[in-house]
């Protein structure tokens, strides 16, 4: 069984009836922790990341948790789903670009403040990457001195007076590093039981890589920021041969893109619109691909906002049909996810999740923790059996008051 859900302007709380052990199956839950595409802040959006978890109905496929990037507000955003930063089994880095890992400070230091006496978290990037044009990007040093400023700022020392069972040196004595040299081809990189994280070589700047992660559930691919090696056009596509031979047969693609209206003869600048996958050449990709979904994430432009790089949309700003129209420009018929929406002010968050796994039942959504304010949301979430059945649709109305259709899966 396969089923989606799609969170918009909200987030949804559900509980599973409880199966017996040897009910449980596994299942996969792919979350997207935030949309922004570069250093600018749109109307509240998170920086790019995507939780991947892992696990089956008793543990509500929660007992392996991954967090691919972590851009500014990541922590927030995870709280939305529940999910704290020392409950987090490992932390991988696609580049070191600041809209990635603006978050990632925040995850470590709180890990050391409250989980001081808990296992390191693996932090997985690429390894020393030199530049054509002089320079080093190194994620091993962005760790090794993520708790500088708190060490300078005599924090760690007067956090550390008050509980001795928090490090002298700061969050950095509770990261474990894991290196590696990204190569053309697929290679595993972390494994934990029936999980197994694989990376590949791609292009956007020195050092960028894509990640596969492989569950009994199902699978997906994080391809990051990554383009096609030869940098501007005349080329076959936009995107990258490297995350297309990580993506054959995935069930889930979860792709930074750019909106072709950005593209030749738009005005826009190209250099940064060559440098990211095109939508429609993603949507082509996916098909070639056989991937079931397609999430949208760092938009540029994203949803909603008037302007780009300094000038004005043509045709105002666009909308998630836009992009939606966009992946099945390029032959793609599965299910296109698009990221959250920048213009809508009421919005509490951004998250829109896939979820791979068995037919179970559901009951009724309960309403979110109060104090959070979801004042005309909408919320449409989707299960579909291999057959096609639709499972469960739930609806919410103005008055936050949330409807649920069963239609139950046949085992």
């Amino acid at each position: 069984m396969i089923k989606t859900a799609f969170v918009v302007r909200s987030f949804l709380l559900m509980v599973m009836a409880a199966p017996t052990t040897a009910d449980a199956a596994p299942c996969l839950v792919v979350t997207l922790t935030g949309t922004q595409a570069g250093p600018p802040a749109n109307n509240g959006l998170a920086g790019a990341g995507t939780l991947v978890s892992y696990g089956d109905d008793a543990n509500n496929c929660g007992a392996v948790k991954l967090q691919f990037d972590a851009g500014r507000g990541t922590t927030m955003r995870l709280s939305q789903v529940g999910v704290s930063p020392g409950q987090l089994n490992a932390i991988f880095f696609t580049h070191m670009h600041s809209d990635h890992v603006d978050g990632f400070a925040d995850i470590v230091q709180l890990r050391w403040h409250v989980n001081s006496t808990g296992p390191k978290i693996d932090v997985v990037c690429s390894s020393d990457a030199g530049s054509v044009l002089g320079f080093t990007v190194s994620c091993r040093k962005f760790i090794a001195h993520i708790g500088d400023p708190y060490l300078q700022s005599g924090e760690i020392a007067q956090r550390h007076s008050e509980n001795k069972e928090r490090p002298l040196g700061g969050p950095a004595e509770l990261i474990n590093a894991i290196t590696f040299e990204p190569k053309n081809e697929p290679q595993v990189v972390w494994s934990t039981g029936d999980v197994k994280v694989s990376a590949i070589r791609s292009t956007h700047i020195a050092g960028h890589a894509s990640y596969r992660v492989d569950t009994p559930a199902g699978s997906v691919v994080i391809g990051g920021d990554a383009s096609n090696d030869v940098p501007a056009p005349p080329r076959a596509t936009s995107t990258s041969d490297q995350v297309e031979e990580l993506a054959k047969g995935v069930d889930i693609i979860v792709h930074s893109t750019a909106h072709p209206i950005r593209g030749p003869g738009s005005g826009f600048p190209q250099a940064n619109f060559n440098r990211q996958s095109s939508t429609t050449d993603l949507g082509a990709m996916a098909k070639r691909v056989g991937a079931k979904y397609l999430m949208l994430t760092h938009m540029a432009p994203p949803i909603g906002t008037e302007l780009f790089d300094g000038r004005k949309l043509p045709g105002g700003p666009l909308t998630e049909a836009d992009y939606r129209k966009a992946a099945e420009a390029g032959g793609f018929a599965g299910n296109v996810v698009v990221g959250a929406r920048s213009h809508d002010r009421s919005a509490t968050g951004e998250m829109n999740e896939v979820v791979v796994g068995r037919c179970a039942v559901l009951s009724p959504a309960r309403r979110p923790r109060s104090g959070l304010v979801q004042d005309h949301f909408r919320l449409l979430v989707a299960r579909t059996c291999r057959s096609g059945m639709s499972a469960l649709r739930l609806l919410s109305d103005d008055k936050r008051t949330t409807y649920a259709h069963f239609e139950f899966c046949r085992s």
